[in-house]
């Protein structure tokens, strides 16, 4: 594979798991009421942009996100690691597609932010260009997809076959395999927590929609799940953690990810 499409890719997933580390150590620290926040992925472009430099590092984080969205289009159109045109390559295929369009959304967002000086005389709330009924089958449909994303992270984890993508047999340190498998694992698990509670707010908002103001919910309303949760912080606290350690695994991707063909 070429070697600056090998370095997009990497770009990428640094990007990829800065915002996953971001959002799992905001949510950690909130379930424990020690600051942080239950923060989406456009809360944490806002939230680095309060930082000293901010506006440096949402350059550095959309450009990193812009390349991550390039490396999925690639995937999707150009095959390079010989995922096939079968019924499941095609699955794969497309899903990739889909994910380097939302990515690419987000790394543009990280950069427009950079510009963007708000404006406190807009005002909120507009309409959603939905009808009602498209609006239903549109949150049925984005459930559903979600729904299989997240049993798909499970999955992952069950067979392991996740650790097929890294240099292995290069890494020397036997701690350092053993951290990479624990981070994979426990981070997806967390992942397909999430994508499943957020699949259930959208079903749940296509299936019993009345023509009101339902909207989309995401991260930060899948922590408040948790949280309200009878187990108080600790469940929140504990998938938070394992979305840090999944930012940790996209990192690790970063630094030893085998591409094939």
């Amino acid at each position: 594979m070429d070697k600056k499409i090998k370095n997009v890719a990497y770009a990428g997933f640094a990007a990829k798991g800065a915002v996953y580390t971001i959002t799992g150590i905001l949510a950690f620290l909130a379930a424990f009421n020690l600051g942080g926040s239950k923060a989406g992925k456009f809360q944490i472009i806002e939230f680095l942009e309060k930082q000293p430099f901010g506006k440096v590092l949402l350059a550095v984080l959309g450009t990193g996100l812009v390349c991550y969205a390039i490396w999925r289009f690639i995937q999707s159109v150009q095959d390079p690691e010989n995922i096939g045109s079968s019924k499941k390559g095609i699955v794969k295929r497309v899903s990739f597609f889909i994910s380097g369009l939302v990515y690419l959304g987000l790394g543009i967002f990280a950069i427009v932010d950079i510009f963007y000086e708000p404006n406190s005389g807009s005002g909120g709330g507009g309409s959603s260009f939905l009808g009602p009924q498209l609006k239903i089958y549109a949150f049925i449909a984005v459930g559903l997809a979600l729904a299989g994303k997240g049993i798909y992270q499970f999955i992952k984890a069950y067979k392991g076959d996740f650790l097929k993508k890294f240099h292995i047999g290069s890494i020397s340190d036997s701690k350092k395999k053993k951290a990479i498998k624990t981070f994979g694992y426990s981070g997806l698990i967390s992942r397909g927590i999430m994508t499943c509670i957020i699949s259930y707010f959208f079903l749940k908002a296509g299936f019993s929609f009345s023509g009101g103001s339902e909207s989309m919910k995401g991260t930060e309303e899948a922590f408040s799940f948790l949280q309200d949760n009878s187990s108080g912080p600790w469940l929140m606290g504990l998938v938070a953690a394992g979305l840090v350690c999944y930012g940790i695994y996209m990192f690790a991707h970063a630094r030893y990810r085998k591409f094939d063909g």
